[in-house]
Parts: C-alpha cells; sequence; structure tokens
C-alpha cells in the first residue's frame, strides 16, 4: 500500500469539496439516499456500517434543512464527481473526496453527486477515451484503452434523472491494469449540454492495486475433490470477485460464486473473509485470509456435510429453474449455457436440475433441449432441458411445468402466441408423450386472508399458479403442484383440499430460479427415492409419490403406514376402523442462535419456507406433526442439531383417510393412503364444497381470455370438473 500513498494523497490533492445544496426537500432526497444504500448492497459494494446506519436513522426522520445537509456531508465522502447541471442544461464537472482507489481486473463502485438546476430528467450519461472493447483493442492502443464505466440505473435506482434539486448516483469503474492509471470521465444530459471549456470533463488520476491469483483446494467430507459456493467479502465487506459485469458461470446477481477444485480467483492485498459451504446439507464454515501482495497462494477448504440422503436413496432436484429471463438479463433473448447451469446445480450439491425454457429466451433456449439428460450431465449430478408454460397465452390459467417431454413444441405453432389459451390442451398434448406435469408457483392467485391451513376461504383464482388445477386433477392430466416458493398456506390449502375429496395428486418443491428466488438453485427441493440417480425415474417418482419435499434443512425419509412405504403405490387396508403405525427417519438443522429476522416474517413474506420458521422458543427444537386427512392430529418436538433420528407415532383411523409428516415450513412427504372397509377416502364434506365454489371462481376469472375457437372445449373441461365434485359431494358423509 505504501507505493500507492503518493498516488493517492497527489489525487485527493486534486479534488475539491463538493459544494452543499440547499433548498432541498427532505422527503423525496431521503428516500432517493435509501435506494441508493439499497444498490449499493446489491451490487457488493455496501457503504461503510457507520455511514450506512446514521444515513438511515436521519432518512427515517422527519427532517429539514440541517437534516439534509448532514446526509450530503455522509455521502460526499463517497463521491468520485460531482456533476452541475446549470439553469441552462449545461454539465460541469469536478473531482469528489473518494479515493480514486481501483482494483486490477475488477470493478469498484462510487457515488456521484447530481446538483440539478434545470430539474432535467434525462439520463446522466458517461463516457470516456479510455474506455473500448478490452479483450479487443489492437496492442497499439492498450496503454490509452485500460478501463470500462457504468452508470447503475438499474431497480431500486432508476435509469432517468428524477428532476430533483440533488440526487446520488452509482458509478461502476473497472480496472484492465494494476498500477497509476490517469482517466478522463465525461457527462453529459444529453445533446449540447456539455459545458464550456471542457468544463463537463474531468481527468483523474488512479491506482489501482494488483491482484493475486488464490488458487482453491476444494475437498468433500471424504476429502475428494469437489465444488463449492464461496462468498469472498473485504473488511469493508465488499464482495469478491466484484459482482459488477460477471461473466458466467458466474452471476452478476449473487455474492458467491462456484469454485472447483483447483480453481482459482484473483483478490487484491487485503484482509477477507471467506464462507463457503455447498448447499442446506452442508454446514457453514468461515475462513479468513490476508493477502499480502499479488503472489500466488493456495487455499484450503474442507467441506462438512450434516446429512447425506442420497446414501440413503432419497436424492435431491430442484424441477424449476431457468437459464434465462429474470436476474439473469435485463433484455433476456439468450441467457447462459447448459455448463453454466450445471456450475450452479453442482456447487449447490442438487443431484438432479430441471432447466426449463420458457417465454424469456424461448427461441435461443429451446435449440439446447434433447429429449433426455443433457451431456454436461455427469454420475452424481444431471440436467434435463424441458418446459415451463409460461408467457404463453395460456400463463393466466396457471404456468406449467412439463418434465420429460419428447417434443417441445405443441403440434400446428410457429411461435409462441400460437399455442393455446388455457392449459388443459397443454396438458393433454404431454401426457400423450407421458411428461411428467404440474403446476409452477402454485400459490400466485391462490391468496388467502386466513392464514391458517385448512381453510376454506375461497381463493380469487386471478394469478399464475395452480389456478386451473382445480380441474385439471379431475381429469387426471396433473401428477403434482409446485411447493417452497410461495406461501405455504396457499400452496397446501388447495392440495389438502383435493386430497380430501379423493383426488392424488402430489406435491413437488421447487425454487423457480432466478425469478422467485435468485439467491441459488435448490432452495426448494424433491427428494425422490429411487435405486440410482436417473432423471426420468426421479420424474417419475414426482408423479408416484415417493418424494418429500424440503428446504434441504429438514429431512423426512421412509415414511411407512403399517410398513407400506409412501409413494409405493400400494394403499394400507384396514377391514375395520383401528390404529396404524407410522414411522419414518427425521432429521432438521438449525443455528444456535435464532435468526429474528426471519422468525418475524408474515407467512407471505420470503423466505416462504425456511426451518427458521419453525423454531419453537429460542431453542434447537421444531415441531413434527403427524396429518391425517390435512388435520394434525399429533405434535412431537425434535431436536434440530444435525442427528437423524427414528420416530414412531400410533394413530386411529376411523374412514378412509391419507396420512401424512410436516415439519412446517421446511418440510412435508407425500400422503400414504388408508382404506377402511374397502371404501374411497372422502374426507370432507367441506373440502368437496370449497372445490365445486373454486371451479366457479376459477371459471369467471378465465372465461373472458379464452380465444373464441376454444371456448366449446373449455365449457367442457368446466362442466365435467362440476360433474366430477358433484357426484362426490353425494358420496360424502356429513362430517
Amino acid at each position: 500500500m505504501r507505493r500507492f500513498l503518493p498516488v493517492l494523497i497527489a489525487a485527493l490533492a486534486a479534488a475539491e469539496e463538493l459544494p452543499m445544496v440547499a433548498k432541498v426537500e427532505f422527503q423525496p432526497f431521503a428516500a432517493q439516499a435509501i435506494r441508493v444504500l439499497q444498490s449499493l448492497d446489491l451490487l457488493g459494494e455496501p457503504m461503510a456500517a457507520a455511514d450506512a446506519a446514521e444515513l438511515r436513522r436521519i432518512a427515517g426522520g422527519t427532517g429539514g434543512a440541517a437534516e439534509v445537509q448532514r446526509m450530503q456531508a455522509i455521502l460526499d465522502k463517497h463521491c468520485l464527481v460531482g456533476v452541475n447541471i446549470n439553469p441552462e442544461s449545461r454539465v460541469k464537472v469536478q473531482q469528489g473526496a473518494a479515493a480514486p482507489e481501483l482494483v486490477e481486473q475488477g470493478w469498484r463502485a462510487f457515488l456521484v453527486k447530481v446538483h440539478n438546476e434545470a430539474g432535467v430528467t434525462a439520463v446522466l450519461a458517461i463516457d470516456s477515451p479510455n474506455m473500448g472493447q478490452l479483450a479487443n483493442t489492437p496492442a497499439a492502443r492498450t496503454g490509452r484503452m485500460w478501463l470500462d464505466l457504468q452508470m447503475f440505473n438499474k431497480q431500486p435506482m432508476k435509469a432517468h434523472l428524477s428532476g430533483l434539486e440533488l440526487e446520488y448516483r452509482i458509478l461502476s469503474v473497472f480496472s484492465k491494469d494494476a498500477g497509476k492509471r490517469e482517466g478522463k470521465l465525461l457527462f453529459d444530459v444529453g445533446q449540447g449540454s456539455q459545458d464550456l471549456g471542457f468544463r463537463n470533463e474531468v481527468d483523474i488520476l488512479f491506482a489501482a492495486k494488483p491482484s493475486a491469483k488464490i488458487a482453491f483446494r476444494v475437498l468433500d467430507w471424504d476429502d475428494k475433490p469437489t465444488t463449492g459456493g464461496f462468498e469472498i467479502r473485504d473488511e469493508r465487506r465488499r464482495v469478491y470477485p466484484p459482482q459488477t459485469k460477471r461473466l458466467a458461470p458466474d452471476f452478476f446477481f449473487h455474492p458467491q460464486v462456484y469454485r472447483a477444485d483447483g480453481e482459482s480467483v484473483s483478490l487484491p492485498p487485503g484482509n477477507y473473509k471467506i464462507d463457503y459451504s455447498r448447499g442446506p446439507e452442508y454446514r457453514k464454515r468461515s475462513q479468513t485470509v490476508r493477502v499480502m501482495d499479488n503472489s500466488p497462494q493456495t487455499l484450503t477448504f474442507r467441506l462438512e456435510r450434516w446429512i447425506d440422503p442420497a446414501k440413503l436413496g432419497w436424492y435431491s432436484g430442484d424441477h424449476h429453474i431457468h437459464a434465462a429471463g429474470c436476474a439473469h438479463y435485463d433484455r433476456p433473448t439468450e441467457g447462459v449455457y447448459p455448463q453454466d447451469m450445471m456450475r450452479h446445480v453442482v456447487g449447490e450439491d442438487l443431484k438432479i436440475g430441471s432447466v426449463l425454457t420458457w417465454g424469456p429466451g424461448w427461441y435461443f433456449q429451446k435449440t439446447f433441449f434433447e429429449g433426455k439428460e443433457n451431456n454436461v450431465s455427469t454420475q452424481e449430478h444431471r440436467i434435463r432441458y424441458d418446459v415451463e408454460i409460461s408467457g404463453h397465452p395460456s400463463s393466466h390459467t396457471g404456468h406449467i411445468c412439463l418434465l420429460g417431454l419428447r417434443e417441445q413444441e405443441y403440434p400446428g405453432t410457429h411461435r409462441i402466441e400460437d399455442w393455446p389459451s388455457w392449459g388443459i390442451p397443454i396438458l393433454r398434448w404431454a401426457k400423450k408423450q407421458n411428461a411428467v406435469t404440474g403446476y409452477a408457483h402454485s400459490g400466485w392467485g391462490l391468496q388467502i386472508k386466513d392464514p391458517k391451513v385448512l381453510s376454506y376461504e375461497v381463493p380469487p383464482f386471478d394469478g399464475i399458479g395452480a389456478n386451473e388445477y382445480i380441474v385439471s386433477v379431475t381429469h387426471g392430466l396433473i401428477d403434482f403442484i409446485s411447493t417452497v416458493d410461495t406461501p405455504f398456506p396457499w400452496e397446501l390449502n388447495i392440495w389438502y383440499h383435493t386430497l380430501n375429496a379423493g383426488y392424488r395428486a402430489k406435491i413437488s418443491g421447487e425454487t423457480d430460479f432466478p425469478c422467485i428466488y435468485g439467491e441459488r438453485v435448490g432452495l426448494g427441493r424433491s427428494y425422490v427415492r429411487q435405486a440410482k440417480l436417473d432423471y426420468e425415474d426421479w420424474a417419475r417418482g414426482i408423479r408416484e409419490g415417493r418424494n418429500y419435499v424440503a428446504d434441504g434443512k429438514s429431512h423426512l425419509i421412509d415414511l411407512r403406514v403399517n410398513g407400506i412405504e409412501m409413494g409405493s403405490g400400494k394403499d394400507v387396508t384396514l377391514t375395520a376402523p383401528g390404529s396404524v403405525k407410522v414411522t419414518a427417519k427425521v432429521a432438521a438443522l438449525l443455528d444456535e442462535t435464532p435468526n429474528e429476522a426471519v422468525r418475524s416474517l408474515r407467512a407471505d413474506q420470503k423466505p416462504y419456507w425456511d426451518l427458521e420458521r419453525s423454531r419453537i422458543g429460542s431453542g434447537r427444537r421444531v415441531p413434527l406433526e403427524l396429518i391425517v386427512n390435512g388435520q394434525a392430529v399429533e405434535r412431537r418436538e425434535i431436536d434440530a442439531d444435525g442427528t437423524m433420528r427414528d420416530v414412531e407415532f400410533t394413530t386411529r383411523i376411523d374412514r378412509s383417510s391419507w396420512v401424512a409428516l410436516r415439519v412446517l415450513p421446511s418440510s412435508h412427504t407425500n400422503p400414504v393412503w388408508v382404506t377402511v372397509a374397502g371404501k374411497p377416502v372422502r374426507a370432507s364434506r367441506k373440502s368437496v364444497e370449497y372445490c365445486l365454489a373454486a371451479v366457479e371462481t376459477c371459471y369467471r376469472q378465465k372465461l373472458g381470455r379464452i380465444r373464441l375457437d376454444e371456448r366449446a372445449d373449455f365449457e367442457q373441461a368446466y362442466d365435467f370438473a362440476r360433474k366430477a365434485y358433484q357426484k362426490l359431494l353425494v358420496e360424502t358423509p356429513d362430517n
């Protein structure tokens, strides 16, 4: 650092104190300052903790001119430049107080103070003669073309200036080289806004720290080489490699990167804390490291697994992952490649990843569909490209996951717009291919005010979740509904009611990466019982119900009722009412310290499923519930210390019923069916009445968006569902 000190002193001497701006209204200025803090966090370059806390404290009050000045004083310390837009919309620039310190082959974020006397609402643009396509710059020009610049205009920021007298913007600066470099920065707000005498530009002497190559030895619990997830932060909590403009397979919307044994990262001199793990089946661990200079180093990371369901024949999978759209790109015409998604699947030790092609990126991503496992798959991890019906004309009736397709194009279609305007024709087409069919993010459109399960409140059916499920389940066209990525009362409520009516659709766990959850793949999982890892059998296992769903932090393994395995295709048969024995292996892991931020959330706030929500008091115990016909009939507290335990319940069954286990909201089994005296399950008349009312609500919501040439088929399908529930209503006794 000593050799950079003279450079920084000279640079700071060149900086001037940015002028305070008076007559700024407190409320909109405070709101914009909070968006700046949020954006810096998103970029992995959070403001110094003390400054951020003081800003939030001031912004949370009812301030005036004095508070505006105090906030400016804090923000100005982090400004690389100040931009003045005079009443004639002319732009002039001066250097600010922030140290112009960069890092070789990395990005740094700075603030830009904008004094907008003209009240313009154009985009603040930046340019530099030192910018260029660095990878393709001719050798003769590499000395001049050494930097890249980018204004951060994404949410929660806005692309255009607000017109407020004062606001702050975020500028990210990339350095190709190490050492001292002078850069020229030019700002404008449109043609003709440049001030005279070169005053809209500023020359800044930067000092870029050289980076060291840090090789990673990544060893699994058995000392075999593997891949892990690593979140690397310096003493200011800045993320490395810098998130801005990361290249796949490193995603810019992640603080973590995934590295296999023998791979590396580049770090400038400094002190770092590295958090590492490999998905929810591993404990989170940390390591500190000091990088003295740019000399290569090697670090060793040994991962610690707390549970291994695959060793017991239960293989994890996420049936809803995207390689394009949502967080991937602003203009998702393409997305990322199979090898990029495979990196994330392996890094989270997700055994199966269903990469679903959907509306955004459809025409490019569908080129990876093969009707089989993708060729980047390995013996231990598999991915396959399939389809989500989303962004299609039928989306309003519910997004549909189609797993194991042989053909991905609906007959007679050339564009997405040609597909049917409702879901059941698509389900029929998929079933002809023997595909496994299910509804995505089931809770959307099924929201209810009552947060309990079972609730008899009929939801509005006005979203893109398991809306038309209430109809398609009567046609035998649906294999599962998805859970974990929407509020659990909304997901489970409709499923419980249809189980009580006697229908046997299953549940599966999903993440909807990176749309609902962008943090990582596999936040929602299905653990399927298999003799060996195989994608088609895994998907078939969801259809058969030989799976439990989980966030990976609790596990309900080998559920049996009177020795009959969940998903075996066999019912427990009783000749008369009597008792049954329920057994399973159960394990869970909570941190010793409660996470109050998660515990205090409402059911409709993310994360929707998380073991932390299940914690009893301040200890490490969670409730295990035995569910019969949607009701918790027994409850037992288990220690969430990572130990697997055998559990056993004995409960009385008076009529044909379904039986399941849950740790809510963290894990849930599929049911085992118990038939008494040969009668079908007709568990609740109120549930059937709910289903019948739900068909009518769904019908009214969807009818107006059905094409005229499809109306007759639509009417027949809904009428079939009405008659099916009316028949069940006759067969179901009052209870």
